[in-house]
């Protein structure tokens, strides 16, 4: 099962070129309050990328000038019985997960507990070369490790339970794929092997540090932790479709598969509170940011378009920031851009299809200026 979508560098091409020559803007007004016409937009954009894809909901939350400026919920949320996604619902946000896992990474070196140069062996022993691999070529998917999670589906395997501990066995102690720091391959390995580093060194559970660190200083009330249980009937049920057929509820994961690279969910709201502690840069110390933000460079010069935990690209003179996800039965996308005070974020409920990046594309598209000249967004 995919945590993380591969479309990232493509979709990310493609965006670009699109907000070359877009349509008229959602921010055509000085206050972060999106006018009627921006919100029909945004509906229209929503409602028409569901009914394409037949994906049974999505939940968007849309920010302008650094504060949420609207948001929405579409389509079904529970198709048995049928109920209604509405706003307040929490989603499954997938691989959007990793950014909190390095974020925890980056606090504890703020903290002096750690650094991103430690070896990995150094605090997790007996790993494949973990005397070479740093934790910033964890984060970087620089490293090496084997993805755990190369399939689009869960297998037989996943709905039993496992540890971290039997994941980093299975897949970080057998050969690496390349030599650290050469290539960029994404792994989901690489997130437990962090993920664990966080537990020992900090002595608690990555969620309870991320609740205390992260969740309650930026007011995140809704995230929960989907790799101990499922979310309940209150909120969205996910789905999955064969081929053409009719949505069906999806399976899910046993206990362990998604610790520390896909197991959050939350309302879109509260993704998007994290989005303006990004813009703001108001959780973190700014070289935390930076490190983050950054883009890491393989030992050959080329770059990997990717930061810690996010992608990062700069396109028509505007720095990007983005990450998709997906976890059985759901997909996200959340797209940043720091500089313009401007970001969207989108949960959907069915995985496998790639409705929440065209809704979050959409909107980004759309809240250009129009003219191939444009080299702003409207104030």
């Amino acid at each position: 099962m995919q945590l993380f979508s591969p479309r990232l560098q493509t979709n990310l091409l493609a965006v670009a070129a699109l907000l070359v020559c877009s349509a008229t803007s959602l921010c055509a007004q000085s206050q972060s309050a999106l006018p009627m016409n921006a919100r029909s937009k945004i509906d229209e954009i929503a409602n028409n990328a569901l009914s394409v894809t037949g994906v049974p909901s999505a939940s968007l939350a849309v920010v302008k000038d650094g504060k949420i400026a609207y948001t929405q919920a579409y389509g079904d949320a529970r198709l048995d019985p049928k109920t209604s996604a509405k706003p307040q619902m929490r989603y499954s946000i997938g691989s959007i997960s990793k950014q909190f896992t390095a974020a925890a990474i980056l606090i504890l070196q703020q903290q002096g507990k750690l650094s991103l140069g430690d070896k990995v062996s150094r605090w997790v022993p007996r790993l494949t070369r973990g005397d070479e691999v740093s934790i910033r070529q964890l984060l970087s998917h620089t490293s090496g490790y084997q993805d755990y999670a190369p399939q689009d589906y869960v297998i037989p395997d996943w709905e039993k339970p496992i540890s971290a501990q039997q994941i980093m066995d299975r897949w970080a102690k057998i050969p690496l794929d390349f030599d650290r720091g050469t290539q960029w391959q994404y792994s989901n390995t690489n997130y437990v092997i962090a993920g664990a580093i966080v537990e020992r060194v900090a002595g608690k559970p990555l969620f309870d540090f991320l609740q205390e660190r992260v969740f309650a200083p930026l007011n995140m009330t809704s995230a929960t932790n989907t790799d101990l249980r499922k979310l309940p009937a209150s909120d969205p049920a996910g789905y999955f479709r064969y081929a053409l057929g009719p949505s069906r509820p999806a399976p899910k994961e046993g206990p362990g598969w998604m610790f520390a690279a896909g197991e959050l969910a939350m309302t879109a709201e509260d993704v998007a509170k994290w989005d303006i502690s990004l813009i703001n840069q108001s959780l973190l110390k700014p070289a935390s940011y930076r490190e983050m933000e950054t883009e890491v460079v393989l030992n050959n010069g080329v770059g990997t378009r990717y930061g810690l935990g996010v992608s990062v690209l700069s396109q028509n003179g505007h720095r990007w920031l983005e990450h998709s996800g997906e976890v059985s039965g759901f997909t996200a996308e959340t797209i940043v851009l720091p500089d313009d005070g401007f970001a969207v974020a989108v949960l959907t409920n069915q995985d496998a299809v790639g409705a929440a990046s065209q809704i979050g594309q959409g909107v980004v598209d759309w809240s250009y200026k129009r003219g191939c000249q444009a080299k702003t967004l409207l104030p």
